[in-house]
């Protein structure tokens, strides 16, 4: 091991800058939507971009993960690994959480044997690549009951997320990732001080709130984004898609834009829908669609290489000029966050 088609209307995305970048976001969205066919149909299409991006191949690997396809996961990773393309260390964690699922237990010891004799392994991870060759090599010669394996799944996790002293975003994010199927109890304590911090990444509070809700936490949390607050109870929270503010919005944008330039009105609703997954649990404010549909749609024109006048696309909603000046910077703000594994 090495150290160190998607068709039809989503090619329209090709006429906004940076479009690898925008590609990769758009299948983390769906990642998190758990829309796994559109998230891989995305990270595939930008692997075609750039085929040695090691952020293109880690979001590939967890859509693949997430939608059952071990074996491609599997098969995604040890080409990393082969290639030395990303974290070689991260990469080796990520191959060995799929070969647990899979059960391999040979292949587990075989690849931490290579680790030991290569010297590879950091003294903060040797105790736990210790275990997880025990376990496994237990298990490979039949002589481990259903608590080994409990044991060789949970070694395969993380005692701790460490969510305040990792400040790699993209670290944070597979190890949130993992939690996905797992009891997320002894984590409650972490992830909630980290939703309440004034810091942190939006994107992957938002990851910790959806983890919340799926596993029906249903203790109130503190939420702390963009300088605003607010409690909520994650088991009552609604989706991201079900948000009133994004739903009000899409819907002028497509009573005005849908027929009559379907391609603009797809990149906007991408745009829109990237940020307000960066904004949840809170709404767009001011609370008036009119404002955030026509900051959106003179931002995306600008986007397009078109010269259109704020106050005609105001006009057009009509949208308060000052109060789209207001979204507009905010827009440009948000649009300075880079998703994690960019």
């Amino acid at each position: 091991m090495k150290k160190s088609n998607r068709p039809g209307r989503d090619e329209n995305i090709i006429l906004f800058p940076d479009l690898e970048k925008r590609l990769i976001e758009k299948g983390l969205d769906h990642l998190q939507q758990k829309k796994f066919h559109d998230a891989i149909g995305f990270f595939t299409e930008a692997k075609s971009l750039d085929p040695s991006n090691s952020d293109v191949y880690i979001g590939l690997v967890l859509a693949y993960f997430e939608s059952g396809q071990l074996a491609k996961a599997k098969e995604l990773a040890k080409e990393m690994l082969n290639e030395g393309i990303g974290d070689y260390i991260q990469i080796v964690d990520l191959y060995l959480m799929i070969l647990v699922q899979l059960n391999e237990y040979e292949e587990i010891a075989a690849t931490i044997e290579v680790l030991l004799q290569e010297r590879e392994i950091p003294k903060d991870k040797l105790e736990h690549f210790s275990k997880m060759l025990h376990f496994s090599r237990r298990m490979s010669e039949g002589r481990a009951d259903e608590t080994m394996e409990d044991a060789l799944n949970e070694e395969s996790m993380i005692d701790e997320l460490n969510l305040f002293s990792s400040r790699n975003p993209k670290d944070q994010m597979l190890l949130i990732a993992k939690l996905a199927n797992r009891n997320i109890r002894p984590y409650a304590g972490e992830i909630t001080d980290y939703l309440r911090a004034e810091e942190g990444h939006p994107f992957l509070k938002t990851m910790l709130l959806n983890l919340l809700t799926e596993h029906e936490y249903e203790k109130e949390v503190l939420v702390q984004k963009f300088g605003r607050s607010m409690t909520v109870n994650p088991e009552e929270l609604g989706s991201v898609q079900n948000q009133e503010g994004l739903i009000n919005i899409s819907q002028l944008l497509r009573e005005k834009l849908e027929n009559d330039d379907p391609v603009l009105f797809e990149n906007i609703k991408s745009l829109l829908e990237r940020h307000s997954f960066l904004l949840y649990p809170f709404e767009f404010e001011p609370e008036d669609p009119r404002v955030w549909a026509a900051a959106y749609h003179f931002i995306s024109l600008k986007y397009h290489g078109v010269d259109r006048r704020e106050e005609d696309i105001a006009a057009g909603y009509g949208a308060d000029r000052d109060a789209m000046e207001a979204a507009l910077e905010f827009i440009l703000m948000v649009e300075e966050i880079s998703y994690p594994i960019i």
